[in-house]
């Protein structure tokens, strides 16, 4: 058994930790030999504080699909990023139909402890939705310049639900996957067609293998591809209803072992 998990609202707890049942249940799948991985929005910078809860160092799919990140030896195994032709499209289109949208960008590098600067790109304009030590600060003309692995539209006045809904058809998939795993007025973009289920198929996964347990809409498409999708008890409706079953992860994994 393949065990994939969301990290935020899934694995963790309000507390961003690991709750006691959750970390019992994986290690028992772990010693029977399941192997775990990890299916995040998060870039590979911002996991060390959850890798040291774990009793493995799994691989992580981050960005929403958009790298594979091997947590053991520090190596992004593979990296899908957005070019800057189509970034610059999508924030025009974007802001034309959201004035007042700010943007950021996150980056691949080459190891999870490049500097914050160089990872994490910020116009002068823009607020962080999380804590951010040192990110970098460039215009927008900059900014976009460069590939990056996701690119954040950031409105403070609107939800993330509010602003899907508005440029669901305003920004065509060709030119990128629109998706968000926090309601607060930010939208995470990556490379068209890349979700956490595109990470899977380049793992080399069989849906039939996977458990996958998710929260958000970031979710979705993994949980429809896995042979068993669950989703959160708080998780939305349309996540919900996305997933086999609704159910936390320690009562599943107690059920298939």
């Amino acid at each position: 058994m393949i065990i994939v998990t969301d990290v935020d609202g899934t694995l963790l707890d309000d507390s961003e930790r690991v709750p006691a049942d959750t970390l019992a249940s994986l290690k028992k799948a772990l010693a029977a030999g399941s192997r775990l991985v990890l299916a995040t929005g998060r870039p590979p910078r911002w996991l060390s504080d959850v890798l040291s809860q774990l009793p493995v160092k799994p691989t992580c799919i981050c960005a929403n699909g958009a790298i594979i990140y091997d947590s053991e030896h520090d190596r992004m195994d593979a990296v899908h990023p957005l070019d800057p032709k189509a970034m610059r499209s999508i924030v025009r289109a974007a802001r034309e139909a959201i004035p007042g949208i700010t943007i950021a960008v996150e980056r691949a590098g080459n190891s999870a402890f490049n500097p914050e600067s160089e990872l994490f790109v910020v116009t002068p304009d823009y607020a962080p939705t999380w804590d951010t030590d040192a990110p970098g600060m460039e215009d927008d003309d900059k900014i976009l310049r460069i590939p990056a692995t996701k690119l954040l539209l950031r409105h403070e006045g609107m939800s993330s639900a509010q602003m899907a809904k508005v440029l669901a058809d305003r920004i065509p998939n060709d030119l990128g996957y629109i998706t968000y795993s926090v309601d607060e007025g930010l939208l995470e973009v990556s490379h068209p067609g890349i979700t956490k289920a595109t990470g899977l198929v380049d793992l080399g996964f069989a849906p039939e293998d996977v458990v996958a347990f998710g929260d958000m809409p970031n979710d979705i498409e993994m949980l429809r591809w896995a042979g068993t999708g669950v989703a959160m008890p708080h998780a939305p409706a349309e996540v919900q209803e996305a997933a086999d079953e609704v159910a936390r992860i320690p009562e599943v994994l107690e059920r298939l072992l």
